[in-house]
């Protein structure tokens, strides 16, 4: 796909690219957004490397996609739509330590987000992202015409009731074969972070059914490893990914800041 104003570095066959010729820092003009949404579109997650951005500018990159989404878990004072992410000697967990698609659990779940890290770890600290569209298409066709037919629970507490056990968190229902709104393409969305139960079959048979789905969408062959560095940043597609923050740098400091794009009820 040829841009006009910036380029894409495909990082694998089925998902990723990395970003050139665009400044994050500075205003985005008309045709670098229409760029970026078309390559957001055809690579499901990309990539920007030395990125000059604090939260003020990270939530204005984010703006020009969408409104902002408060996260389920505190935003910074003085921008409440910016989470910042920050784990050290002193952690007991860390966001995004299983696989998962973000927010999952509210009614609309958000179009995106925009992660910037400022501070790493000597190795490690990898995020792992993984293509729903693969993982749609790689089911047999009769398992397919299943799925269609069920829906899911997506509970807030699986993912944060870790972080704050006394904490009241959303939970919504989807299908377990949801439709891209842009693409139109399907995508299979159920996750292993939010999701508690297919709600037309047994708990027993669901607890199959899901662990089975889990480990085909986790498949290591529609996946793609970004080794970050600093002020690197990623914007993935969340109606169509799932991502894992391998936290294998423990006792080192990782820190950054985050931001979500809602979902647009109309188009979900």
């Amino acid at each position: 796909m040829a841009y006009k104003t910036i380029t894409a570095s495909k990082l694998t066959p089925t998902l990723g690219a990395e970003i050139g010729g665009i400044d994050l820092s500075q205003p985005l003009s008309a045709d670098q957004l229409a760029d970026l949404n078309q390559a957001i579109a055809d690579h499901q997650v990309i990539f920007f490397r030395d990125q000059d951005l604090d939260p003020a500018r990270l939530k204005r990159v984010g703006q020009y996609f969408g409104e902002l989404q408060a996260h389920a878990l505190k935003g910074l004072p003085d921008h409440p739509e910016v989470r910042k992410l920050h784990a050290d000697e002193t952690s007991k967990h860390v966001a995004g330590e299983e696989w998962h698609t973000d927010m999952s659990c509210l009614a609309v779940p958000p179009m995106g987000s925009i992660l910037y890290m400022h501070t790493l770890p000597t190795l490690g600290g990898d995020t792992i992202f993984a293509s729903m569209y693969a993982a749609y298409d790689a089911l047999s066709p009769g398992m397919k015409t299943y799925l269609e037919t069920l829906t899911a629970t997506h509970d807030g507490a699986l993912a944060f009731g870790r972080f704050d056990p006394e904490g009241k968190f959303p939970k919504a229902v989807h299908p377990v074969i949801r439709t891209h709104p842009v693409t139109g393409k399907k995508v299979l969305f159920v996750n292993r972070g939010f999701t508690s139960h297919i709600n037309e079959v047994s708990r027993e048979e669901s607890n199959a059914l899901l662990q089975y789905l889990y480990n085909h969408a986790e498949n290591a062959y529609w996946q793609v490893r970004f080794r970050w560095t600093p002020h690197a940043v990623a914007f993935w597609d969340n109606r169509c990914t799932q991502h894992l923050a391998v936290w294998d740098y423990f006792p080192q400091l990782r820190s950054g800041f985050r931001v979500q794009v809602e979902g647009n009820p109309a188009h979900y």
